[in-house]
């Protein structure tokens, strides 16, 4: 087929286009200095700048394009692109800023890690714009061959290795289980471009026994990468193995783009066609909510208890999703989602930001235990991770509780009572262990200590996220009316 590359078509990925080039700025000077790194802090600049340059460009080719679509409708430019992929470079952009104080990634590598991870942004923002299945196999594929670099590159000697290579095993069998559905779907409707059998996705579910296997098996490919029970097994050994920049990076820009593609393949309405796997997916949002909370109780170290309660919240996001997929207009479901992934990214980064700021080393472990005492040595952490904590519980009036109601509300709005009911019962649930690590800062006696070396931009993230969530909550109306009215 031929493809007639137009200059609105490279216009629309100007964003794509700038993060890439600046990426090339940082190893390109490297290896103009005979492979010596220059001044890490000169290298974030540069990452920062070409973020910052493709969040503007991101928004105005929002502005502009108005739903338009690039190479041959491959690319869709819609408010789930703008939103998603504005999650996602910022979030790119806080876990650089950890990465240039965290042991674990700075140093003689930082120009690589940099490049690495603003590959692995081009391939998210693929990956959120993209209506073709070939593409968005493109976007997830360059996004994850990144991450698994940057986890082995990590200056920790054991447990990255371990977290790479598992990451890199379990990702290629979800990509390969989403490429044997894409081939069904081809085989049945002659085309991988959702938009070209969106309107006959709910008949072809109910009549072509193959194209329901196909779009069942691109389904569970998803499900690999946002953490869905029972495909959820990789996600706390590789956030624990991980670098801890590397494990926020990927509990939220990742999560973020792929429940993005997840949302465009489910408002083709496969669910109303198939009753069986609309309650399928409704047993799992269920099981993921429930297997992450109980888990998450069982853990004493930090990263493996924010590594379950991520899974938790994948359940909770499923609920959105199923949501918009059954509804006629689904633009209160699919607003709930991003609104929801947007409160639940700021509420993470923060989280990851306290725990790299304990890191002494690169081999360092942090447990809930090792809290005790922060409380008195440093008392504004302190009360930025208990916003934190009081946030992903879902209690008001923090962003988290908003974030919560508006996606449970548009459960029930569907009639979907029982999966809301589900949520509220397991949201109770997480409270339990989101207080642990209050507890342990305000009634404990400990010495808790923030690592001795230069943390001052770490400390500003935190800062920023912890405001963010406190006064976005009181806004949070006008901000989830601007998400659903970017639908409309």
């Amino acid at each position: 087929m031929k493809m007639d590359v137009s200059w609105k078509d490279i216009t629309l990925v100007m964003p794509m286009v700038a993060i890439f080039l600046t990426s090339l700025i940082p190893i390109t000077i490297k290896v103009l200095r005979g492979n010596r790194e220059q001044n890490p802090l000169a290298t974030l600049i540069q990452g920062l700048s070409g973020l910052l340059i493709a969040l503007g460009l991101l928004v105005v080719v929002g502005t502009i394009a108005d739903g338009a679509s690039a190479f041959n409708n491959a690319l869709l430019f819609d408010p789930i692109t703008q939103w998603l992929g504005a999650v996602a470079i910022i979030s790119a952009g806080a876990s650089l800023v950890m990465m240039y104080e965290n042991p674990a990634t700075k140093g003689e590598q930082f120009s690589e890690l940099t490049f690495l991870t603003m590959s692995s942004v081009v391939g998210m923002l693929i990956l959120v714009a993209a209506v073709d299945l070939l593409t968005v196999f493109i976007g997830m594929e360059m996004m994850s061959l990144s991450l698994y670099l940057m986890i082995g590159m990590s200056h920790e000697e054991k447990l990255s290795k371990e977290a790479a290579l598992k990451y890199f095993i379990l990702g290629s069998f979800a990509s390969a289980i989403f490429l044997f559905g894409t081939a069904y779907i081809f085989g049945t409707t002659g085309s991988t471009n959702i938009l070209n059998f969106i309107q006959d996705t709910a008949g072809l579910v109910q009549s072509n026994r193959l194209f329901l296997f196909g779009i069942t098996f691109v389904m569970i490919g998803f499900c690999f990468k946002v953490s869905i029970a029972p495909f959820h097994a990789w996600t706390p050994d590789v956030y624990q193995g991980a670098p801890t920049p590397h494990a926020a990076f990927m509990a939220t820009a990742v999560k973020a783009v792929s429940f993005a593609a997840f949302l465009r393949l489910v408002a083709t309405k496969s669910l109303v066609g198939s009753a069986n796997l609309f309650d399928v997916l409704q047993w799992l949002a269920v099981i993921t909510m429930i297997v992450g909370n109980v888990a998450a109780i069982l853990q004493n170290n930090l990263k493996r208890m924010l590594a379950y309660s991520s899974i938790s919240h994948s359940g909770y996001i499923l609920i959105g999703l199923i949501t918009a997929g059954v509804s006629d207009d689904g633009s209160f479901g699919a607003s709930s989602v991003i609104f929801y992934l947007l409160s639940y990214s700021i509420m993470t980064l923060g989280s990851f930001a306290l725990i790299s700021m304990m890191e002494k080393n690169p081999e360092s472990i942090t447990n809930v235990d090792d809290l005790a005492g922060l409380a008195k040595s440093r008392p504004v952490l302190a009360l930025c991770f208990t916003v934190f904590m009081l946030s992903l519980a879902g209690l008001p009036p923090t962003l988290g509780f908003f974030s919560k109601f508006y996606l449970f509300s548009s459960a029930i709005k569907e009639g979907l009572l029982w999966l809301a009911l589900w949520g509220v019962i397991n949201s109770v649930i997480s409270v339990y262990y989101y207080l642990r690590p209050v507890v342990t800062m305000y009634m404990k006696e400990g010495d808790a200590q923030i690592a001795g070396h230069n943390l001052t931009a770490t400390t500003v993230t935190i800062f920023v996220s912890a405001l963010f969530i406190a006064l976005l909550g009181f806004v949070s109306g006008p901000i989830f009316s601007a998400v659903e009215r970017s639908f409309l």
